[in-house]
């Protein structure tokens, strides 16, 4: 496959674009995480308590699947090359365990197994979709 100058300016300004808003997302979702309570509930329902949905959760929470499935996407678009690809899918992984177990101590949350095996799922979904789009696009 034949690149030109144009196509590369693109997918670098692609790549520059993903890795500030992976970046930005890593930095809201260690706040929204870490928060004790629901900074989402506080401005749409004026109660810290309440957790908004997007869709009723199925065997994991349906909410945390969502937004790893975007961090995650952003992370492997961000770093594609290969020695840091795996790295990025370590700290992602990583930080899907790690947030969710902080909630032990974090006051007004608590840990919850579906909430950690969502973090995980869309972790697995992201991976697994790069990698069969890595393998389409070398073929």
């Amino acid at each position: 496959m034949k690149v030109n100058n144009y196509s590369k300016f693109v997918v670098e300004k692609v790549v520059s674009i993903a890795k500030y808003l992976f970046h930005l997302s890593n930095i809201l979702l260690i706040i929204f995480y870490l928060y004790p309570g629901s900074i989402f509930g506080c401005f749409i329902y004026s109660d810290c308590k309440i957790q908004p949905q997007l869709t009723s959760d199925f065997l994991v929470s349906s909410n945390h699947v969502y937004v790893f499935i975007i961090i995650s996407l952003l992370g492997f678009t961000a770093y594609s090359k290969k020695i840091v690809f795996i790295k990025i899918i370590i700290y992602i992984f990583f930080i899907s365990i790690f947030l969710e177990l902080a909630h032990i101590i974090v006051p007004n949350r608590s840990f919850e197994l579906e909430d950690l095996s969502g973090n995980i799922v869309g972790v697995v979904i992201s991976l697994i979709s790069v990698l069969i789009f890595k393998l389409i696009k070398n073929k």
